[in-house]
Parts: structure tokens; C-alpha cells; sequence
């Protein structure tokens, strides 16, 4: 709801106005919290606040994308920076967002810190679009004054996890289309080319090489039982998803996913990436090292990973070193764990856990600039193999049917 409003400032200047609330009451506590006291309060109609309408809700509502947390850690930086006060600040970014459903949040970021709550525990509210890491970090940025500075580097932050993402992205598109153009191609063939050969072949009352009597068996299946082979393997992929989502499913799989050819080492270097830079950031905005770790592992994005960062925190909460619960993680090479050593020693682990997250983007940069290089080898192999299978399987039959009618 809509209300405006007349009252007296703590000096004793009249004020005047008009405040979005959910009733009277609320909007006099929220004035009060304010330093005016009110004297007349009226509702004037129903908020026109952008996103509360029903183009924001249902089926076609539009979703909250990273990008747009990553522009409004920008905006309220430079904001900020401005002098512009925090709700002044929200209240131009409603207006300014074009994200509707974006909008309704930063609205519901406004009425919590108007009704006396802190920002962070407001963005607390919404763990969809605020991660844990996020919220940590602007509560960090609210106890030590320097809320700018914060979303400034969470600005970054989101900068660099979005490129990376887009370079995997970017890398993986070339494989993912011939892979999926083989699929195809070899549906195509099942279904329609080999059942007329076998026609064909049929007719002449030959016995067929081994590779044909595959072929033309395979293609028998996939006609016959197509609909329940493709009904197990949707089956078989939500059992998998299921498991997955399972705690020991997912601790399992993350810890695979490390051990995968190709992609693992590009997975392991991005999540130890994540790890130190985000411990770097969480020791320079003055968080002590054992919550830094247990934000740390929320946002790692790998529960093995995170298990092993858990395990780094109670060592550290035992009174034991950084550098001995990192070498009993068992997750960092020698070049890492010395400049943790290092670091410990000179009190200043913030800046080489730093450099060391700087070395993990650099090898995950490479890695990922070479990964097109390292599978179009296997590509080539396996359409090399599908091309001498169906040789073999569908012209070797007529080269022989042809030496027989030639005698």
C-alpha cells in the first residue's frame, strides 16, 4: 500500500511525503525509525512499485540471472562512493533495473532496511539470487564501514567467475555440435538406411559378413524396442540426477569429476582458483581465517572440495597451522603449500593466497584455450571409426554379392 504522510523531524521541521508499506502501522514504525513523527497518515491507493504486478509472476516471469547481481554490485558501488545514502541508492535502482523480477527484490531490500534490519540480513532473504558468500561478505562490509569497497570486489568477483564461465562455454560449443551430429546421424542410419539394405541383402539369400549381421541386428533393436531404450535412458538420467543431488551422490560425483580425462584438471584448477581467491578477499576485508574458511567451503561449488576446506578449519580451529591442515587436505601441490608457508610466516597470506589464485586462473586460461585442440583427436577418431563400421557393415556386403554374380 500507498501512504502519505505529515510529521516532525527530531528538530522540529515539518515532513511530509509518501511511503510504501503494508499497512499504517508499519509505515508509522518505519517514520519513527526514521526520526519523524508522524501526525497524519492516509492511504492515497496501491503501490505501483515496478515487479509486484502479475507480468512479474507465473510461468513467463522473468528469471534473475548473474549478470544482473553483477550490475548491481557496480551501480551501488559507485553509488556508494558518491555519498548517495543506501536507501536513496535502492530506491533509484528499482527504477533503473530492467529486470522486473530484480526489481521486486531490491524493492524488498528498501522496506527491510526502512523497517530497521541490516542489508545483509536482508539479502539473507533471498538465497537464490545472494549466495552465502555474498551475503558474508557485505556483512563484513557493513561492521568494518567500507560497504563500497565490498561490492566493488564482489563486482570483480562475479566478473571473473563469468568470463571463465563463458570460456568453458566457448570451448565446449565445436565438440558438443559434432557430437551431436553423430548422435543424430547415427539414428538416422539405424531408422531408415540399414533396414533398406537389409531389403536388399534380403533378396539375394547370401550369408552377410559379421560387421552387416551388427548392423542390420542394431538397427532391429532401435526399430523394436526404440521407445523403451529411449524411455530407460530418460529413466536412467533422472535416477543419476536423483543420486546426485543425494549428499554422499554428490560428494562422490564431485570427487570424479576431479579424476575425469580432459575436463578434470580444467575442474580441479577453477574450483582451487575459487578457493584462494576467495579466501584472499575474505582475509582482506578482515574476516579471521577459520570463518573465512567456513565461507569458503560453502562456495566452493565441489563438496569434496568443500570437505577438504572443512577439514582445513577444524585443524585450524585445533590451533594447528594453516600450511599442516593444508598438507593434510591433500589438495595442493608443493608450489602452493610453500607459498603458504611463506605467507604464514610473513603474516601475509591474504596477498600470496592472491597470487596463488592468479596462478590457478592462469592454468585454467591455458587449459581451456587448448581444450579444443585436445579433443577434435578424438572426434576425428571416433567419426573415422563410425565411417569404417558402416563401410564395412553396408558396402562389403555388395562388393562380395557382386563377385558372386559376376561368376
Amino acid at each position: 500500500m500507498r501512504f502519505s504522510y505529515t510529521g516532525r523531524t527530531q528538530g522540529g521541521e515539518k515532513a511530509q511525503g509518501i511511503l510504501e508499506a503494508e499497512s499504517a502501522t508499519e509505515c508509522a514504525a518505519s517514520l519513527l525509525k526514521s526520526g519523524i513523527a508522524p501526525i497524519t497518515i492516509r492511504e492515497t491507493g496501491r503501490s505501483e512499485r515496478r515487479g509486484t504486478g502479475s507480468e512479474a509472476s507465473g510461468l513467463f516471469a522473468p528469471r534473475i540471472k548473474p549478470i544482473d547481481v553483477q550490475l548491481f554490485s557496480r551501480q551501488l558501488y559507485t553509488l556508494l562512493r558518491a555519498g548517495v545514502p543506501i536507501l536513496r541508492a535502492l530506491a533509484g535502482l528499482i527504477e533503473s533495473t530492467a529486470n522486473l523480477a530484480f526489481a521486486r527484490v531490491i524493492a524488498s531490500l528498501k522496506e527491510s532496511l526502512e523497517a530497521g534490519r541490516d542489508l545483509s540480513t536482508a539479502m539473507r532473504q533471498h538465497p537464490r539470487v545472494f549466495s552465502p558468500f555474498y551475503v558474508a561478505m557485505v556483512r563484513v562490509g557493513e561492521a568494518t564501514g567500507r560497504l563500497d569497497e565490498i561490492f566493488l570486489r564482489m563486482f570483480e568477483h562475479l566478473e571473473f567467475e563469468r568470463e571463465t564461465r563463458a570460456r568453458i562455454k566457448e570451448a565446449l560449443r565445436y565438440p558438443t555440435f559434432v557430437l551431436i551430429a553423430m548422435v543424430v546421424a547415427v539414428a538416422v542410419i539405424n531408422v531408415f538406411v540399414i533396414p533398406a539394405f537389409a531389403k536388399v541383402y534380403a533378396g539375394f539369400g547370401a550369408e552377410l559378413p559379421l560387421m552387416t549381421r551388427i548392423l542390420i541386428e542394431t538397427s532391429r533393436l532401435t526399430l523394436a524396442y526404440g521407445w523403451y531404450l529411449l524411455a530407460g535412458a530418460v529413466l536412467a538420467g533422472a535416477g543419476f540426477s536423483l543420486w546426485r543431488a543425494s549428499p554422499d551422490g554428490r560428494l562422490v560425483w564431485d570427487r570424479l569429476k576431479l579424476r575425469l580425462p580432459l575436463t578434470g584438471s580444467i575442474v580441479l584448477r577453477s574450483t582451487l582458483g575459487r578457493f584462494a581467491r576467495t579466501l584472499a578477499l575474505s582475509m582482506k576485508s578482515g574476516i579471521p581465517v577459520a570463518q573465512a574458511l567456513s565461507v569458503v567451503a560453502e562456495v566452493t561449488d565441489n563438496a569434496w572440495i568443500g570437505s577438504r576446506v572443512e577439514q582445513m578449519r577444524n585443524g585450524i580451529e585445533r590451533g594447528e597451522s594453516i600450511l599442516r591442515t593444508a598438507q593434510h587436505a591433500g589438495v595442493f601441490n608443493a608450489v602452493v603449500l610453500q607459498m603458504i608457508a611463506v605467507g604464514e610466516e610473513t603474516g601475509s597470506i591474504d596477498e600470496l593466497m592472491q597470487e596463488v589464485a592468479e596462478m590457478y586462473e592462469r592454468e585454467v586460461d591455458y587449459e581451456i584455450k587448448t581444450l579444443s585442440a585436445r579433443i577434435e583427436p578424438i572426434i576425428i577418431a571416433a567419426m573415422g571409426g563410425l565411417v569404417l563400421v558402416l563401410a564395412l557393415g553396408v558396402f562389403l556386403p555388395m562388393w562380395d554379392l557382386a563377385s558372386v554374380a559376376i561368376k
